[in-house]
């Protein structure tokens, strides 16, 4: 179950950074050129939203059965001098929960306002600031918590 959670953990960054990215350039375009909010809009965003949960709750079921997050918290201590185990236990997860969390906001407060402009903006400023979050938070293959790219 572990393995097979992270491959699918690992294959979904790439669909959520995608999106991520496609979002932020619908929204910072149409927020620069003041255009309308279409439904494709919504659409680009809400299914961005759905990917970072779907991401988010597949990485809290990996955090809980991680055996890496296991020996983090075993000895706490000892593992927050240790860059790995500090990354895995601590920073992943508290960079991405904050991120998603700036990305529902965003997506949310979109949702109240009347203006387009408005809207775009918000998606723009809370997304990109959720997707600067997540590109530090990946443990991209040439960092020191590396994993592969898939």
């Amino acid at each position: 179950m572990y393995t097979g959670l992270l491959h699918l953990h690992s294959a979904l960054r790439y669909v959520v950074l995608i999106l991520l990215i496609i979002a932020v350039i619908n929204a910072l375009m149409k927020w620069q050129g003041k255009k309308e909010f279409k439904p494709v809009d919504k659409k680009i965003y809400l299914f961005t939203l759905i990917a970072t949960h779907t991401q988010l709750l597949i990485g809290l079921i990996l955090y809980f059965v991680s055996p890496i997050v296991d020996q983090a918290y075993a000895d706490f201590g000892a593992a927050m001098k240790d860059a790995m185990l500090r990354f895995w236990a601590m920073e992943h997860f508290a960079l991405m929960l904050i991120a998603i969390i700036l990305i529902t906001i965003g997506y949310s407060s979109s949702k109240k306002v009347v203006d387009a402009v408005v809207k775009h903006k918000k998606i723009a400023i809370f997304f990109l600031l959720g997707l600067v979050l997540i590109l530090f938070a990946i443990p991209w293959p040439f960092s020191n918590v590396a994993r592969p790219w898939f």
